[in-house]
């Protein structure tokens, strides 16, 4: 087996990537039905599910399916950031993965409790031995700061497989291959650094997604995370512009961005 060289066998990555992978629908017989059963015709003139539910919860709460605002589900919806009635917005869901993170970055991400679910990889059960490292920016742009990293996290990555290795053969008499696999990678991957490359699979509502694009899309934020911020912020822009419209990003000297908006802690 050719010797391990960090330079050639670690891969390194700078940027999260964000898959949004699930959505709501609406159950448009049933609304109709509940607003038949009460008397009232209404009809949302946007078709994202969470939109539409965020209004319709919100609309239930004083009964005004009959006397709608015009401007339709934006204005409504920009009234609610207004006014900061966020709880309506807690009925709109997304789900998320979110690869080329860091083990750091997760610690901070699940932080965010309410509102959130999370699922990520584990490092009992997935083995470790492809290389990959999420570097800081700060570190990645200074060839010297760059050198000491790549060193550090080949050492480290090389006591990894040697641990794995090793504690294989110490449970060889574990008749489980299944279990024996995870007893050593659960003691070896003690070793590896917060700079270990991990994924998580995220569901978080509206309210819950505003939050965390308030915290940590702020240029107090740690840069790796607030790029993610910044990238969860530009696809529900897209997805429900009617919610995240508002948010403005605005260039920070590092390169990344800053979001700001009029509606905070909606």
């Amino acid at each position: 087996m050719p010797a391990f060289d960090p330079a050639k066998d670690i891969r390194i990555l700078r940027a999260p990537t964000v898959y949004l992978t699930g959505r709501q629908m609406v159950d448009a017989g049933d609304v109709d039905r509940f607003l038949a059963d009460h008397g009232v015709s209404w009809q949302s003139d946007t078709e994202v599910a969470g939109e539409q539910l965020a209004e319709v919860a919100g609309r239930l709460c004083y009964m005004s399916f009959a006397k709608p605002r015009p401007g339709g589900n934006k204005a409504y919806l920009d009234h609610i950031l207004e006014v900061g009635h966020g709880s309506v917005l807690e009925h709109a869901v997304w789900s998320f993965i979110f690869t080329g993170v860091s083990r750091s970055l997760t610690h901070e991400l699940v932080r965010h409790r309410s509102g959130f679910g999370y699922s990520q990889l584990s490092q009992r059960y997935v083995d470790e031995s492809v290389a990959e490292y999420v570097e800081p920016d700060v570190i990645a742009d200074d060839p010297e700061s760059h050198a000491i990293w790549l060193e550090a996290v080949g050492h480290v990555h090389q006591a990894y497989m040697k641990l794995v290795a090793r504690l294989a053969e110490q449970f060889r008499d574990e008749p489980d291959r299944t279990l024996r696999r995870k007893l050593a990678r659960q003691a070896a991957r003690s070793v590896l650094p917060n700079a270990t490359e991990t994924k998580i699979f995220v569901t978080a509502n509206a309210r819950a997604l505003r939050h965390f694009i308030e915290s940590r899309a702020s240029r107090h934020a740690e840069v790796e995370i607030r790029k993610l911020a910044v990238q969860v912020l530009r696809i529900m822009q897209v997805e429900a512009p009617n919610l995240f419209a508002d948010y403005q990003l605005t260039p920070l000297p590092d390169g990344t961005f800053e979001a700001t908006t009029p509606h905070r802690k909606v």
